[in-house]
């Protein structure tokens, strides 16, 4: 029986959502390993769209389990509101289908505002962040002085635990002429909440541990995108956590092993959010088109997306670095109008053609796609669910896609909707 993780092969907004919910059928537990309120989620379901940001998208259905892990790092406020939120559509959220991990970090208010400050301060530098408090949190984290889940049980360990970390904060807010943070403020703010997130906390590692002696099967649902991770992304411009598949290990309590199946979700097309490089970028109507027709706006900040044509040469070099076993091709109606589509297959730096994205900034920036032209297809994939249904052009198209990035696909996804979906591999199948 397959575990089996789902992350962004691209730089998040793949369409992970949709996928995760359509393979949450099948899965007994469903558990988000990393980031924070950042990473938003759209479910199409019956009509009704929830927008979840930190809860694991197997919430939305009955009868599964989901768990936030030791890797996320959580706003207190913000998961009480978005479980407030789905809870009046409908959805059941209690100590029964929910697990937060007792060692999980807490995003506090500091941390929104020194995200803030910096994003402010950086001007042209920015990285183009959420403002959501997500780095400063993870750096607290590593700094050792982070608050957790756990520390909210005893009123004496919190005010300790607040006392260390606002003794960082509040001298970098004086230096920057800042008001300083009032701790007895604040700790009365999380004593009130405390019993609320409480309740749903509990050993994550060791209830994982006993779902895989039962049998469960469980997916593991990443947040953002491989190009967005710290260590193999798209530096400075990144997120502040691993989003590759291995971070699903770290972030939940479990051994490498764990994992037998890495699904990588990759639009048919690219998109990112925010600064940063990107080689295939449409700065023209086809890339407005892109835009329309793929509704890119981010779940969380409703930021409208950057669009270019597919990059096989970054994807390709996703998925050797996070060990991908198959993609779910997703958004490929939005392609369905256009005449042309292109497909970066090399790179071409300072005359030098490559065929991968150097990881120095500067050379990033240098890059120059090399492209494979395809015809367009010009008639309507929408709802098709079985591949020799796909036009003919859309079928070159996407064998040619597979080819170049030397990893099967194992579906296609041809609309926001659960059921919209080619399935040509079943990624819990042994």
């Amino acid at each position: 029986m397959n575990n089996v993780a789902v992350i962004g092969s691209q730089w998040g907004d793949e369409g992970k959502g949709k996928i995760v919910d359509w393979l949450s059928s099948e899965a007994d537990i469903v558990v988000r390993f990393q980031g924070g309120h950042n990473a938003g989620h759209t479910l199409v379901i019956n009509g009704i769209t929830y927008k979840l940001r930190l809860l694991p998208s197997g919430i939305v259905r009955q009868n599964k389990i989901s768990i936030i892990g030791n890797g996320v790092v959580i706003d207190p406020w913000a998961l009480l509101e978005e479980i407030d939120e789905i809870k009046s559509k409908g959805v059941k959220v209690d100590t029964d289908n929910l697990i937060i991990s007792e060692s999980a970090n807490l995003i506090l208010p500091f941390h929104k505002e020194m995200d803030e400050i910096r994003e402010d301060a950086a001007g042209k530098a920015k990285i183009g962040t959420t403002r959501r408090g997500i780095g400063p949190a993870y750096e607290d984290k590593v700094g050792r002085r982070s608050i957790r889940v756990m520390d909210l049980i005893s009123e004496s360990n919190l005010d300790h635990r607040l006392e260390t970390v606002l003794l960082h904060h509040n001298a970098i807010r004086k230096g920057l002429g800042k008001n300083i943070f009032r701790k007895d403020k604040l700790k009365k703010e999380l004593l009130k909440i405390a019993p609320e997130i409480l309740k749903f906390s509990q050993p994550v590692w060791k209830k994982i541990n006993e779902f895989k002696k039962l049998n469960k099967k469980i997916l593991f649902e990443g947040a953002q995108g491989i190009l967005l991770d710290v260590d193999h992304g798209t530096y400075p411009f990144v997120t502040s956590s691993n989003t590759v598949a291995s971070a699903a290990a770290t972030g939940s309590g479990c051994g490498p092993n764990s994992i037998n199946y890495v699904l990588g979700i990759t639009k048919a097309y690219t998109t990112r959010v925010g600064e940063g490089p990107f080689p295939t970028e449409l700065k023209d109507e086809i890339g407005d088109k892109l835009g329309t027709r793929g509704k890119e706006f981010g779940t969380v900040t409703s930021r409208k997306r950057r669009c270019g044509w597919f990059d096989g040469v970054l994807v390709r070099q996703t998925i050797k670095i996070s060990g991908i076993d198959g993609i779910a091709l997703t958004k490929l109606d939005v392609l369905d109008e256009l005449d042309e589509i292109k497909m970066c297959v090399a790179y071409e730096i300072d005359g030098k053609k490559m065929d991968y994205l150097p990881a120095a900034f500067e050379d990033q920036l240098k890059v120059k796609p090399i492209y494979k032209k395809f015809k367009g297809w010009k008639s309507e994939t929408k709802g098709i669910k079985k591949f020799d249904d796909l036009p003919k052009n859309a079928k070159i198209y996407i064998n040619e896609l597979e080819n170049f990035i030397e990893t099967r696909i194992s579906s296609i996804s041809t609309s926001p909707e659960r059921n919209d979906t080619i399935l040509i591999e079943d990624p819990f199948s042994d």
